[in-house]
């Protein structure tokens, strides 16, 4: 049985601010939608899957408690984002963070 890492994110104050303020200009620049269920849909070109790439390599660092996928679906780059149990406001918070721009 292999333990769970711990549900700690790894990155300093300043260090999460940049994060998250790439996600939002990322999900103002691409996201397409966020269905009911987390899903984060994305146009897909060469520039965001790049972009979304990175962020997935970086965050699966310093989260590595989050269980990240990308795929192509329907001419879209798809992201969810999975959380063991305790998890989930995380997984949540950085759906969101892709998603605030598009909400102002």
């Amino acid at each position: 049985m292999t333990a769970q890492p711990p549900i700690t994110c790894s990155l300093s104050g300043p260090e999460l601010t940049k994060r998250l303020t790439e996600m939002r200009d990322l999900g103002r620049d691409a996201l397409v939608s966020v269905s009911r269920e987390g899903a984060l849909r994305f146009r897909s070109d060469e520039r965001t899957r790049e972009r979304l790439e990175a962020i997935v390599a970086v965050e699966s660092l310093c989260c590595p408690f989050l269980a990240f996928e990308l795929h192509e679906e329907d001419d879209e780059l798809v992201l969810l984002i999975g959380a063991p149990d305790g998890a989930e406001p995380i997984a949540e918070g950085l759906a969101n963070a892709f998603a605030s721009a598009r909400t102002r």
